[in-house]
């Protein structure tokens, strides 16, 4: 599933291919055609991306919501518009380009009040300068839920995916089983920074880069990782390698349905008190 650095990019596209113009809407595949005909001839006046949503601001107050899922894609070009080749869900054409949905989890036109109970529900975006990180990590704070799972939560954190929650742990040095009631506030900025500052530069480049300048390949003279997913990373999706920092094998493990990935050496499990016995 696509992390909020790729869906901030889309908004962005969106925006540069479309935004102030009246664009043309259908549905090829059929699933769409009466929200397409809502927005047929409109204006699109702005797009947004909140998490992993993006939203479609049309004038007159209409919104086209996309998540995309496990297997949602946007594919986009110049004019003229190609005959519809798969499931076209959604089919925008403008003065200069087009733009095909293929495979979405949602596409579905919003008003302004269902709009605001999307956001709502979700938690801070750390690609959106408007975020507030202090209600994340109070819920964070009352959980005894592991860090790992609460940082995949999107109601508490939105846009994170599996790759930045196991980076900005093992870059944190904190064991991803870290209850979420330990962790405390400067720990919590320091883990929020980072995952901002690392979100950022993946909208800039268009891939996940998550190693420090002295892990880089051609400072440690190594090959640079093969991964469909691209981008320098330190444990994800390399279980069984040695640790770029000091060597370790790197561990893999179940965890709140995904797949977890961190360097026992380098973030050391928690070591939880022992039980009160109850009083009888």
């Amino acid at each position: 599933m696509p992390e909020g650095h790729t869906i901030h990019r889309l908004a962005m596209r969106h925006r540069e291919l479309f935004a102030g113009r009246r664009v043309s809407a259908s549905s090829p595949q059929g699933r769409f055609t009466a929200g397409a005909a809502l927005i047929d001839g409109r204006v699109l006046r702005d797009t947004e991306a909140y998490g992993k949503h993006l939203l479609h601001h049309y004038e007159g107050g209409r919104v086209v919501h996309v998540h995309l899922g496990l297997y949602g894609k946007f594919t986009d070009g110049e004019l003229p518009v190609p005959d519809p080749v798969g499931q076209i869900r959604m089919r925008l054409t403008g003065s200069d380009h087009w733009l095909d949905l293929r495979g979405p989890t949602a596409c579905e036109v919003l008003d302004p009040g269902a709009v605001d109970a999307l956001r709502d529900r979700l938690g801070a975006d750390p690609l959106r300068d408007d975020a507030d990180p202090a209600p994340a990590y109070g819920r964070v704070r009352a959980s005894t839920k592991p860090l790992f799972a609460l940082l995949l939560d999107q109601s508490i954190v939105a846009g994170c995916g599996l790759i930045y929650a196991n980076e900005v742990l093992f870059r944190a040095g904190l064991s991803p089983e870290t209850p979420g009631n330990t962790v405390d506030p400067a720990v919590w900025t320091a883990v929020w920074e980072d995952l901002r500052a690392l979100m950022k530069e993946g909208v800039a480049r268009g891939r996940i880069d998550t190693v420090h300048t002295r892990h880089t390949p051609e400072a440690m003279r190594r090959a640079p990782r093969v991964d469909r997913h691209g981008g320098e990373v330190y444990v994800y999706r390399r279980p069984g390698q040695p640790c770029l920092v000091c060597g370790t094998e790197v561990a893999r493990g179940p965890m709140a349905g995904r797949n977890l990935y961190w360097c026992p050496a380098c973030q050391p499990a928690v070591t939880r008190p022992p039980k009160r016995p109850r009083k009888p």
